[in-house]
This record gives structure tokens, sequence and C-alpha cells, in this order.
């Protein structure tokens, strides 16, 4: 009867879960559902999911409209009718097009609303009139269109709790406030469930459309296989064969392996053997595909010059090292396949393939041309509400100033008083909390299906420009399809660029892909050793460096580890602390039972990874490894809500139980396991990071100017450009300004000499930069202010702002008289077209002005307002003697005691105390242009807090944390300076 149910993925509309909407109909004694999301299909396999399992029988539909009118219900009949939804509606979501009055659809139900004017006569088979309770009076005076007539009783909500919430969600929709809604633009008081017996009261005259709903639901039938049992498995809808046959994939896979394993390994028994052992496990489990799939990509990366890292759980398999997929040896790891693909996992792997943020598109659009865009799509995700935002929207929908709405949303303790409107936001916050708002991208994860991708779910055309699933990664397993994951990152991009820069600056071709080699080198050993990492992929972040010094890394195995133990789960558990006591006190500690000792004693009896987490739920508390992989992907926020988690938990403490452990052994083992959710890595991961990062590290130890160069071109760092630039500075280069007659878009390097890119000067415009560099390299070098604005005929505005930054710095004349004599020269001349050139050149001008006054400081000024930064020493600019302060040089000759220190802010990291209270972690320079670490604990933090950028004075104790000084600060101040003048 129910041939009109929305959930909230009808978005900014439905009010309901899947969940929440079966239970209701499973209350009421409902047989049938139908689901008919607005323009939507993006919970169906959920809403399939929970009426099989709660005995209703599912209907797969979507309610189509066009803005806020209604046009029709489309219901599946079959499968073939789910595929022309989804289809109808890609078409038209992907093309921007308006839904049209009428369609035809093989295998599907076409309901429309009842008009009075509607004519039955005109209606194809599969075309019926939908009539609401409210409008069977209407029928009195229009028998004649019974026979194609059905019930149809929207349900939006359930209660006025519900309706209200509607209503709210719709102002937030249109943007307008609550009072301004107009009633075409909400549903109906109506639309909510009633009873089969009061539905069917409504309609005892009419028994033909009692009859017709009825058949409609009769002739639904759906022959798929999608479930929420993790450990069912569904059937894999993905691409099944690369090549012609499966048993053509097999013989393709085999021989690129052991290709690949000669290329990799030589003559190598254990490395063949264990090729094989793998090949028989991929075959077995018809995966050939999938790996020869990831090797065509891979393929046409290496073939187009660009940059791959082949990361996650893949990195375990030496078949995937043999295909050059990753450059992890999981024989010198002792990596064990099983991790990555066995028969007890519930789902198949993915690999995770980052792509520089340069290349990656174009990757994405070969894998759509090469595997068919009919079954190609990225994975879909969802925005959805959180606190700050929903008490943002809820707050302009009442009405509320702007100033109110800020503190409610940044004083979530003292706010919403007695106040109604300010009760009333809370309250429907808290019910719009996590709703799904809008469809978004998955960060990397694609779909390469058998059958069309339409066949399981809508697509939509975000403007990146690439087919995007309105299911998520959830729901994408649940049906049986699952993901690749092509990322981007800026790491890949700096080596790649650092690469071509020493080609170009030194005639040295960098093999960046002999990563064996760089591990061995005492160069970069000991640049490690020394936390030099600044640039460096994952490991130049302030915590990374102090753990590199704490665990006096220097070699790849323990860079692995680190890798690791800096996450969060590892971190805050308190067990990064524990390993590195232990690493420096190998025999100082006692393992928390002996079979702890027998599992992990190369990480001192501390989880690390992934599988040290799943050989303790395996082998100390007996879970079988079906049980241990749905642990490790709760672990990787795999699911979206902790149910796996805790039935999970459950039997681990009774198994425990059952072995005799002591209750405190078995909860401190699982704190550590729980320690790691959402965040913990496989050590093929970890390893495979840390393969970037001797890349990088290479490349900083050999060639620095270039590097640094590269990572200034790529952004996106941990630190600030200005950071980067004092880096490159370090290395014995010599910065220039940016320069109209040297300066590209990009920062530049030639011998020692880099000029600063055109891109870092603030509010410069495009079309300013590009006529420059067209100019430039049409006519040669400009020669003189007068030549340049004849040229290139930029504004006034544009102008200045390159005289004021230093780019005219050529002309040998000071930035005063250059703008004196630019402001004359616009007004005496007229504007030149780019393309236009004039028969001869106007002779120059030449200004007689009186003496100009320049001061050091007035350029930094410039600079700080332009660039974002001094390019000389931000320490000449300091109100502070320098000398009256100690460097972080003799910090070891001061431990426990409390000194004065100046340092330049660079960043800070926040943090919250078991108690909740806020304190920070402080990254300064010193005027050596050294690092300061500084900790500002809660009272500290609270009373003396930080300011963003500028000079600080800081009086506070030393500490030492294996070899790694910090300064305890109790006192602070900011410290006047150039900053503090503008």
């Amino acid at each position: 009867m129910y041939l009109n149910c929305k959930t909230f993925f009808s978005f900014r509309y439905g009010v309901l879960s899947s969940e929440e909407l079966v239970k209701q109909g499973i209350e009421l004694g409902v047989q049938a559902l139908t689901l008919t999301n607005i323009n939507c299909t993006a919970d169906q396999w959920d809403f399939w999911d929970d009426c099989n399992n709660a005995g209703i029988k599912p209907l797969l539909g979507t309610e189509i409209r066009n803005d806020s009118r209604f046009m029709y219900i489309l219901i599946a009949k079959n499968m073939k009718g789910v595929l022309a939804i989804n289809s109808f509606l890609s078409h038209h979501l992907q093309n921007k097009l308006p839904f049209p009055e009428k369609i035809a659809l093989e295998n599907v139900w076409l309901i429309y609303p009842y008009a009075e004017n509607i004519n039955a006569d005109e209606l194809a088979e599969n075309e019926m009139i939908g009539i609401k309770p409210l409008e069977v009076s209407k029928l009195y005076n229009d028998k004649k269109i019974l026979d194609k007539c059905v019930i149809r009783q929207p349900v939006t909500y359930q209660d006025k709790k519900g309706y209200n919430l509607h209503r709210l969600l719709r102002a937030i929709d249109k943007n307008i406030v609550l009072s301004k809604q107009l009633s075409s633009d909400v549903a109906g008081k109506d639309e909510n469930f009633l009873p089969v017996s009061a539905l069917l009261e409504k309609f005892k005259q009419y028994p033909l459309i009692v009859t017709n709903t009825l058949r409609i639901i009769e002739s639904c039938h759906y022959e798929f296989d999608a479930s929420s049992d993790r450990n069912k498995k569904t059937s894999d809808k993905n691409k099944k064969t690369f090549s012609a046959t499966i048993e053509d994939d097999r013989i393709l896979l085999e021989k690129l392996a052991f290709e690949g394993c000669s290329n990799r390994f030589g003559n190598n028994k254990t490395a063949t053997k264990r090729v094989q052992k793998e090949l028989k496990i991929i075959n077995d489990l018809q995966f050939n595909a999938y790996f020869l799939i990831t090797w065509d990509i891979i393929r046409y990366a290496q073939n187009r010059g660009f940059y791959h890292v082949g990361r996650g759980s893949g990195a375990n398999s030496i078949v995937a090292y043999c295909l050059q997929i990753t450059d992890v040896n999981p024989i010198d790891l002792d990596l064990y396949f099983e991790r990555f693909m066995n028969p007890y996992r519930a789902s198949p792997p993915d690999f995770d393939i980052d792509f520089s943020w340069k290349d990656r598109d174009e990757v994405i659009d070969y894998i759509f041309k090469r595997y068919g865009k009919e079954h190609v799509a990225l994975l879909g995700m969802y925005s959805t509400f959180q606190y700050r935002a929903v008490i943002r929207e809820l707050g302009k929908v009442f009405g509320l100033p702007k100033s109110e709405i800020d503190a409610l949303v940044t004083n979530k303790k003292s706010a919403f008083t007695e106040d109604t409107i300010q009760q009333q936001i809370l309250f429907y916050g808290n019910l719009m909390q996590d709703f799904p708002n809008y469809l978004s991208i998955h960060p990397g994860g694609m779909l390469i299906s058998e059958e069309p991708i339409t066949q399981y779910t809508t697509l939509e055309m975000p403007p990146k420009g690439f087919a995007t699933t309105q299911i998520d990664m959830f729901l994408a397993e649940k049906t049986g399809l699952y993901k690749l994951d092509i990322l981007s990152q800026r790491g890949l991009g700096h080596i790649k660029e650092a690469a071509r820069l020493i080609k170009e600056n030194k005639s040295i071709s960098v093999d960046i892909h002999d990563v064996e080699r760089f591990k061995k080198d005492p160069l970069v050993a000991a640049q490690i050793r020394a936390a030099d990492t600044i640039g460096c992929f994952y490991i130049e972040s302030p915590a990374m460096r102090q753990l590199l010094k704490k665990l006096r890394c220097d070699d790849y195995l323990t860079l692995v580890a680190a890798s690791s133990i800096i996450r969060p789960g590892v971190s805050q558990s308190g067990m990064m602390r524990e390993y590195i006591h232990r690493f420096h006190n190998p025999g100082k500690f006692e393992y928390i039972h002996p079979k702890m000792k027998e599992l992990l004693e190369e990480t001192y009896g501390v989880m690390v990874y992934q599988e040290d987490v799943i050989k303790v739920a395996h082998h100390f508390a007996g879970l079988d490894m079906g049980e241990a992989d749905v642990l490790r992907r709760a672990m990787s926020g795999k699911y979206r809500g902790r149910k796996e988690f805790d039935v999970i938990r459950e039997k681990f403490f009774r198994n425990c139980k059952e072995y005799g452990y002591s209750e405190n052994i078995t909860a401190e083992v699982w704190r550590q396991i729980e320690s790691f959710g959402g965040y913990s890595f496989s050590k093929a991961h970890s390893a495979s990071f840390a393969v970037e990062s001797y890349q990088s590290l290479f490349l900083k130890t050999y060639y620095p100017m270039e590097f640094m160069v590269a990572v200034i071109n790529n952004f996106g760092g941990f630190y600030s450009t200005e950071l980067y630039f004092h880096e490159l500075r370090r290395t014995g280069a010599k910065i220039h300004p940016p320069c109209i007659n040297h300066s590209d878009e990009l920062t530049s390097i030639n011998g020692r000499d880099v000029y600063i890119g055109l891109i870092h000067v603030q509010n410069l415009e495009k079309e300013t930069k590009e006529v420059i560099l067209k100019q430039r390299s049409w006519q040669g070098s400009y020669i003189s202010l007068q030549d340049f604005i004849e040229r290139t005929s930029v504004s006034i505005e544009q102008l200045n702002i390159l005289i004021r930054v230093g780019a005219l710095r050529f002309t040998g004349k000071s930035k005063k008289a250059l703008l004196w004599e630019a402001n004359f020269l616009q007004k005496k001349m007229q504007r030149v077209s780019m393309h236009s050139e004039k028969l001869f050149k106007e002779p120059i001008i030449e200004f007689k002005l009186p003496a100009l006054t320049h001061e050091p400081y007035e350029d930094a000024l410039d600079e700080i307002e332009l660039l974002g930064f001094p390019l000389s020493d931000p320490f000449e600019l300091v109100d502070a003697d320098c000398k009256n302060y100690i460097p972080s040089r003799l910090f070891e000759k001061h431990i426990g005691e409390t000194i004065d220190v100046l340092g330049y802010y660079i960043t800070e990291k926040p943090v919250r105390t078991i108690k909740g209270e806020y304190m920070c972690f402080g990254t300064f320079l010193d005027s050596n242009g050294e690092w300061i670490d500084s900790v500002h604990f809660p009272d500290s933090a609270e009373k003396y807090p930080l300011a963003g950028k500028g000079f600080y004075h800081m009086r506070g104790k030393v500490m030492d944390e294996f070899g790694v000084y910090s300064v305890d600060v109790g006192w602070m101040k900011k410290v006047s300076g150039v900053r503090s003048i503008i």
C-alpha cells in the first residue's frame, strides 16, 4: 500500500533512515514497502537488506521532481527496471536536464499524481494514477479512471516532531527563514504511516484501487544478492576478466609475475616459491583480473612518466612487487600475503595507488576510456550535517543575527539558555546530526564493474567531470562492488619536480626508483638520524622529527616502525612512549603475558601494526581469521558504526576468560587494540610510506636546492611557504624576489640563483602573469619601465604591486622613483593590446626626481604584505637583542633549568588532555634558524595563548625526553617586530 516512501536520502527533505522506515513498517504490520527517494537511489540496497531481514517485501524506485514540483513515481518491476531507472536518472542528473512530463521505460511502473483533467485512455499499460486518501472524494465524479488508479500514501515522517524537522530541512535547502516558507515547498501534513486497516477503510468504496495497488506489489521481483552480514560473501560484481577469458588472465598473470620475479630477485628460490603460492591463492579466489587491471594502470602511468606509490595491504604481495605495483619487498620485511588476501576474508582486498596531484586526473581519465564509461565510476560519499554547520544553518532559518549564531557555534558550553529558539535549535540540531547533506566524492575510490554500473546505482556528474556513484563505499561493498583507490598526494609531485629540476639545472638523471641504494647510503642515514627532514614525505612534522631522534632512526626498518607509531592510535594510547622506552631499555621491561612476547618480540611487546592486532586477536584471544579480519576492518574505519566492533569485543573477552587470563590483562590488551580504531596502519602500508620518504631523503641529501624548490612549487606541505624558503636559504641558494625578466609562474633555479615565482605575489592577477610571460617569450627581456608598460598594458594597480614586490629592480631605480614614474607614464600613454605592436618604439622618457629616502625595513613590509613573509632574516626585524636569549643548540646544557628563549612562530598543534583541557605544542625558529620545540600545558596555554605569527619571548624549564629537548613554557609574551607595525 505504501508506494511512495522516503528516507533522509531525499536530501534536506526526508527525516527517516532506512532502518527507521522499516522498523515503523514492522510495527504497523506492513507487508511491502516501496522506497522512492527524490531523484535518488542512494540507499536502495540498505533498504533492500533491511526489508529482507524484517520479512517485508522491498520495492525499489524513485520520486521524480523538477525542483519542488512532483512529476511521477518510478517503480522497478525487476532488475532490468532498476537498470532503466538508474540510467534514466543518471542521464538527466549528469547533463543537468529537467525531467520530461512523460516517459516510456520498460520494466518500470510509472505513477502520476492525480489531476482532474487527466485522461486515463492515453496511459500505457505500465502507467497508473496515484490517489492519496485525501483525494478519494474527487473520484465520485471521475470514476472512468478507476482502472488506472492505485493507492499513493506518501511517507516522509511519522509524527509532529518529524514534520517540524522536515520543515527545517526544507528551509535550509531553500536558504530562507521559516516564516517565508511556502506550502508548496513542504510535504503535506498527512505524509506519514497510517495503519493498513485505516488506509483500506479510506478506499473501501473503491476495491479496484486496492486490487491495482496489490497487483503492482505482486508484480515486482528482484534477483539480486546483497547482504549486511560481513561474514557472508556477496558475489563479486567487479570486472571479471582483463583479457578474453578467465584462463587467459591466469596465464598472463603467471607470465608477468615470473618475469618480474626474475627482474626483482634474479634466481631466488624463496621468492619463486612464494610467487607460486600467491598465484594459486589469487587464482582460487578469482582475482587474476583485479591484479592485471591494476598492473595495466601502472603500466600506462609509467609509459607517461608518472610516479606512483602502491601502498596499503597490497604491499604484502610479492606478485604486486614483481608487477611493479608496489616497491616494497615483502620478503625483506617478513610481510605475509594472507594479510592482503586469504580465504577467510569476507571481502576482497583493494590496492591503494598514489599518483602526483598533477597526474591523477589523467590516470582516472585513462581508466574511464580503457574500461568503458558504462562500467566505470568514481565512488561517492556523503557530507553529513555536523554540529557547527547544523547550528549555523538552523540559526539562519530561525532568523537569529549573525553575532548570536557565532556565539552559539563557538561557545558550546555556555550557549543555549532558556531562550525558546535556542532550545529548539539544540533539540532539532541533535536530531539532524549525521543526516546526509549532499553527495561528495570519495578521496580515491573507483569502481570497475562487469555489468553496466547503473545496474547498481545512479550516477551524477560533479564539477570534476567524472561520473560519480550515488552509493558510498559501504553500499558498494554490500552489493559486491569493491573499489580500487586511485589517490593523489603532493609528495610524489615534489619528487618528480625535483628530478626534473636536477636534470635541468645539473644535467644529472636521477633514478628515483633505486630505493635499495638509498637505504644503504651513509649520508642519507645521517640525514634521518639528524631529523633533517623538512620537505620529506610523511617525516617532516615536528612530532615525526622528534620521534626520529628519540628512536635514533637511521635505517629503513626503524623508519617503517616510526611511520606507524606516530599514528594517533598508538601515540594517544601511551604505547608510543612505551615503545620508545623499551627501545632504549630492551632488558628493563616485562611483557604483559608470555604469549605477547612470543607474538610481539620484534616490537618490544607493543602492537604497532594492524598485523600485530590480528596476531594477538587470533593467537592470544582465539578469534578465527574471519573474525580477525572483521576486527581489522573495524580498526580501519571500514564500517559505518561500532556494531561489528562490539560483537568482536564480546567474543574476545569471553575467550580470554576461558583461557584463564586475568581480567586486568584482558582489559589492558583490549584497550591497546581498541586504541587503534580508525588509525592503524598495516606494516606494508608503513613500508610503502617509508619507501617514498627515502626517495625524498635522497633528493634532499644530494640535491637540496632543487629539492626545496620542488617542494615550494608543489605547495601543500606540512609547513608554510615561508618555512620552505627559509630551508632553501639554508642550503646556500641565493633567493631573489620576483622579477619580470627572470621569474616564471613557479619558482625557478639556475645554478644557485633562485627566483621566486610570480604565483607567490598576492593579488597579482592571472591575466597579468600571463601577459608578462608571453611578451617576454615573444620579444625578449624588458629593458625599462616604459618598455614594460608599452608591451603589457597592465593596470596601474597591478603595476604598483610589481614595483613594490621588487619585480622591476633591474632598472636600477628605487621603488619610490618607479612608483612616481609609473603613475606618470600610465596617464601619458595609451593602453596597448598585447597582440598589437607600434611601428616605432617610443623614445624613453627621462625623469629628474628629488632624492627619495628608502629604509631597508620598507622592503620587508612590502614583502610581508605581498608575499606573506620577509625575504630577509626575520630576526633582523625584531625589537629585541637576540644575545639575551638561550639558543636551542645550548638546551642540552640547561636541562631542568628555567631559561629565556626568543622564538619566531612556525606552527602549533592543539590537543586535549584526558580531562578535556586544551594545551598545545609549539614549533619556533631561534635566531640561528634552528628549531625550538615548546610545550604549553593547560594552565600556561590559558594564561598565555599563542596569537599567530610573530616573535615570542618564552620562559620555561628545559625538558629532555630520550635526547630531544623542549621548553615547558610557564610564561610568555609576544615581542614587537615588523608584523606588529602592520
